[in-house]
């Protein structure tokens, strides 16, 4: 039977599911314990797990992920918070130099099942650090694999599919979206569950494929409805899985839509669309009607929250870009 969750509480439900299937996970991070987490994701699960299984570390990022390396090594599976996405850099080397590594050094040896979660993306008015989209500088990392829930019932099972893999996760969770409501069929086995390294397909159409992931998600199902309104249809697609990516079906849209429009809040040098652009044009170069369009922040710091709205895309830069497809 469905519940209706937050993605805040389905990713609560997913971790307490998960503490209460494996002794070997534990959770840590900056105030994950007695508080709950800055946006009270582990609220409650100190009380319930003691604090041996959720740790409150000390404001060391680099340490916080040094330690799990020590711990996955011994045969357990840490899930490590970096409270706000501009905080990772100090543990920037740990994840890059040792838990992306550590299975190639050892000659297949030693995994290293860590699941280091990350809020990321704008759109709280917060200050500087706390509102960045680092997404590209782990995707570009050989070794790590990176994932963006957009949903609750993804949020619910992503998380526990990650922690259940003996491969290195950066999970990706739109901060903004926290709050958002949705159905989650509770209960379900993982192996039942949508597969983790899958994108989906949340919304048919025959006119141009827009193509996001994360917080971006909404924004693209929002610039669909109001296109409909104009007689287009835009075919939406969650990536969900940025390393590795599922492009299967997204060739297959755009071979159908001859159109493709990608979003994402990260500034577009050297992003996640430039990738996406540069292998669709290799796959579907026949098949396309218009270049591929990007939809992105600009090659700028994140500013500060009085004007962010305006440096974040939004639905009516989405509508512009599909308009531009059909200028060509």
């Amino acid at each position: 039977m469905a519940e209706k969750l937050t993605i805040g509480k389905a990713l609560t439900t997913g971790m307490r599911r998960a503490l209460e299937n494996d002794p070997k996970v534990v959770i840590m991070g900056e105030d994950v314990g007695k508080l709950g987490g800055v946006f009270r994701i582990t609220d409650g699960l100190q009380k319930d797990f003691g604090e041996d299984r959720v740790i409150d570390t000390p404001l060391a990022e680099s340490g916080i992920i040094g330690t799990a390396v020590g711990l996955a090594i011994r045969g357990y599976r840490p899930v490590c918070e970096i409270q706000f996405d501009g905080f990772v850099y100090p543990a920037y080397d740990q994840i890059v130099s040792q838990v992306a590594k550590m299975h190639f050094r050892s000659q297949g040896k030693v995994r290293l099942p860590i699941v280091i979660r990350i809020p990321f993306g704008g759109g709280i008015g917060a200050v500087e650090h706390h509102s960045e989209s680092p997404e590209a500088y782990f995707a570009h990392t050989a070794g790590l694999k990176v994932v963006a829930c957009s949903s609750p019932e993804d949020a619910h099972y992503m998380i526990q599919q990650a922690i259940a893999s003996d491969d290195p996760i950066v999970f990706l969770e739109p901060k903004r979206r926290y709050w958002e409501k949705g159905d989650v069929e509770l209960g379900l086995d993982l192996d039942s569950a949508y597969p983790l390294h899958a994108s989906k397909t949340v919304r048919a159409g025959t006119d141009v494929t827009v193509l996001a992931y994360g917080p971006m998600v909404r924004t693209s199902l929002d610039a669909a409805a109001a296109a409909e309104e104009d007689g287009r249809s835009l075919e939406v697609i969650d990536l969900r899985t940025l390393s590795p990516l599922d492009l299967a079906p997204v060739y297959e849209s755009v071979k159908r839509t001859g159109r493709c429009v990608v979003v994402h809040e990260a500034p577009s040098n050297v992003g996640l669309g430039a990738e996406l652009a540069a292998r669709i044009t290799e796959e579907c170069f026949y098949s396309l009607e218009a270049p591929v369009l990007r939809v992105t922040a600009p090659n700028t710091p994140y500013p500060a929250a009085r004007v962010e709205e305006e440096y974040l895309p939004d639905l009516d830069r989405v509508l512009d870009a599909v308009d531009r497809t059909f200028g060509w």
